[in-house]
């Protein structure tokens, strides 16, 4: 009997995603594995893409491969049934969202923000205050409603499947990360990054190393010199964001459900490794005004 072909190796990927990608501001893609003989994490490499169009045959890409994306995937569910938005399925409401312009997404948000009292302007997702993230209606500082925009429908396009939220391909698994609950779990509220030139000092890059250093120390990251500089060195934190997901995507390749709950809102979707109690309650951000 002949021998069994032996599985493929599961690359895992760690996206920081720019919703309007260029050379100055590209999606950054840090691959990486788990070694077969320590089941340490190995960085393979870092990719910039600088156009979308790179992005999205970047999603079509064959598996098996697992990623965490720094990008919101759905939508508060009081927003959208408040805005009488598609609400029978994820699908439905990407399709939905995409056909609509920033203009008009700006203005449908800022009309519900308006109606609302002080101090819960936003509505929030389950998971957006326990992982300490902005909600994903929030259209500046930082805009993730148009990361949303860019994104969600290429995910949806490239037919990967998205655990809690839409049935795909199940060897390309899309999972929602963030980098930041991670970089507070090692630096709590320093500041590692700016994309402001006048605050990238000198403070920021010795956060940076901190967060390196215990990359490879308490989690085993396993990275060469020559990365090691590039991580330390962007002073506006991508390349780090990116490998930060990566640690994601590796944790979550190993837990139950990817990291996710039991039961995950197929309009809101869920970050993976945010759990709905305990440690990631003590850092949410308090709500936007």
């Amino acid at each position: 009997m002949p021998a069994a072909e032996p599985s493929p190796r599961l690359r895992l990927l760690g996206v920081d995603f720019s919703s309007r990608p260029d050379r100055r501001k590209p999606i950054v893609v840090a691959e990486g594995h788990r070694c077969d003989a320590s089941g340490r994490l190995r960085l393979d490499r870092l990719r910039e893409l600088s156009d979308p169009a790179d992005f999205s045959c970047l999603l079509t890409e064959p598996g098996p491969w697992l990623g965490a994306f720094d990008l919101p995937f759905g939508l508060p569910r009081e927003l959208v049934e408040t805005l009488g938005w598609p609400s029978g399925s994820w699908a439905a409401l990407i399709d939905h969202y995409r056909r609509l312009s920033r203009q008009e997404i700006r203005a449908a948000f800022a009309a519900f923000c308006a109606a609302r009292p002080a101090g819960a302007k936003f509505a929030h997702r389950a998971c957006d205050r326990p992982a300490g993230a902005s909600p994903s209606m929030k259209w500046v500082n930082p805009p993730v409603a148009f990361m949303l925009h860019a994104g969600a429908p290429a995910l949806l396009d490239a037919g990967c499947h998205l655990p809690g939220l839409h049935e795909g391909d199940r060897s390309r698994i899309a999972l929602e990360g963030y980098p930041g609950r991670s970089a507070r779990a090692v630096l709590g509220r320093r500041s590692y990054k700016s994309d402001d030139p006048a605050r990238q000092d000198e403070g920021r890059r010795q956060a940076r190393q901190t967060l390196v250093q215990a990359l490879e120390q308490d989690e085993g990251l396993q990275i060469d010199a020559e990365q090691r500089t590039a991580l330390l060195e962007d002073a506006r934190g991508d390349r780090l964001d990116a490998v930060l997901c990566l640690l994601q995507a590796a944790q979550a390749s190993q837990a139950p459900g990817f990291g996710l709950p039991a039961a995950v809102d197929p309009l809101e979707g869920w970050i993976t490794g945010v759990a709905t109690t305990g440690p990631d309650l003590q850092t949410a951000r308090p709500e936007a005004a």
